[in-house]
């Protein structure tokens, strides 16, 4: 049997071939990430065996880099394992020299499949890798729509200031309907009253009417906005309405293939108050394989909701701040689910009560909250179990 041992890079890959005892028969060599570095791997491999049933791959799982490696291997069927890096660490320890390489690091990938001291990570990683980047596109295109919101606003306001007291969302079915037809007062206070009342109702599902386009006609009539003598207002608020909508529609679309992703990942983080598919599907597609995390204090430096260290001489900072050094996308998620969480879940409620008493404000205690949400998300994917509050 002959093991495999490829220490991954973004580019080039390096490997070595050792056998059985443990001795090198390929010294290491660098390999490019593409085919033609591929089948210089399988040129260097073929020199010592040319059949799949005595070649083991082992590659660590660095980033997203192993996967077009380890996809294309097992494709073309041979048998390759992926591990955390922590696994091979414990080996690394064993060596005096410790010095860091991907000469060493590659021997050291080969002697852990050798040993056989890994287990191989059981989170299916393309599907991880999938969600992540469905999840950071979607809050990628729901900022837009946001941003998209406040331009929109900026120029109701000039010209119809009072048209956010017409609706308790100026961006619901209604409104948005409404302003597609008749972005400006102008054209609202011409406009047909049954005409506008049919479309208010048949976007409102029957909750606005007749009623409500008579109001709309005499407040568009009585607006102290600017006149929009070129038109100018009217195509520029047509414009983002539009956006928003189409934006809106591809927000869910890529809901749709988040729900299915997800679901077939069987994950109980979704126990947990204040997680439901969305949020949970961020939060494992930026934690990918729990393993990968010590503690859960590792997983909170990860997600940069660990206190930052103000330290100069003998001073150290007692008032200091989350770090935010780590991934933005999984603190936003993890942010959220405790605004949900202590809203709804006895546990998260009776710790904001706690801190509430102590003098904190608001946002310092979600602050505290969302450290506590990373240990029991922790603990649910560590041991693999739903969620039951704790109450002490």
């Amino acid at each position: 049997m002959f093991f495999v041992g490829i220490d991954i890079a973004k580019r080039n890959h390096e490997a070595v071939v050792t056998d059985n005892g443990g001795n090198i028969v390929i010294k290491a060599f660098r390999f490019t990430n593409n085919f033609t570095g591929y089948r210089y791997l399988f040129d260097k491999v073929k020199t010592v065996t040319k059949m799949r049933d005595q070649i083991v791959f082992g590659m660590e799982s660095t980033s997203h880099y192993w996967l077009a490696l380890y996809t294309r291997l097992m494709k073309d069927g041979y048998c390759v394992h992926v591990f955390n890096p922590i696994q091979s660490d414990a080996l690394r320890g064993l060596y005096i020299r410790q010095n860091k390489s991907d000469s060493r690091d590659s021997f050291i990938i080969a002697e852990v499949i050798r040993f056989g001291k890994y287990s191989d990570t059981k989170v299916p990683q393309e599907k991880l890798l999938a969600l992540r980047e469905l999840c950071r596109n979607r809050y990628f295109l729901v900022d837009c729509v946001s941003d998209l919101k406040r331009k929109a606003t900026a120029l109701i306001d000039q010209i119809f200031p009072e048209f956010e007291q017409l609706f308790s969302d100026n961006f619901g079915h209604a409104a948005m309907a409404l302003l597609l037809k008749y972005p400006t007062p102008d054209k609202m206070k011409k406009a047909n009253a049954e005409t506008m009342g049919n479309l208010l109702s048949k976007s409102s599902n029957g909750y606005f009417g007749l009623g409500k386009a008579q109001e709309i006609k005499r407040i568009a009539k009585e607006s102290f906005g600017i006149e929009d003598a070129y038109g100018t207002y009217s195509s520029l608020i047509t414009l983002y309405l539009k956006q928003i909508q189409f934006i809106t529609s591809q927000v869910n679309e890529i809901d749709e293939k988040i729900s299915e992703l997800f679901s077939e990942l069987d994950c109980k983080i979704t126990t947990i108050s204040g997680i439901g598919n969305k949020l949970g599907a961020v939060i494992m597609g930026e934690i990918g394989d729990i393993s990968r995390f010590r503690s859960a204090d590792k997983l909170a430096a990860y997600a940069g909701i660990d206190p930052s260290v103000k330290q100069s001489g003998d001073f150290v900072g007692c008032k200091n701040h989350m770090s935010k050094r780590g991934t933005p996308y999984l603190r936003r998620a993890l942010w959220q689910a405790s605004v949900i969480a202590v809203q709804h879940d006895p546990m998260f409620k009776a710790y904001y009560d706690k801190k509430a008493a102590e003098g904190k404000r608001y946002m310092n205690i979600i602050g505290h909250c969302t450290k506590k949400m990373v240990g029991v998300i922790y603990a649910v994917l560590r041991d693999n179990k739903a969620y039951e509050p704790a109450m002490k």
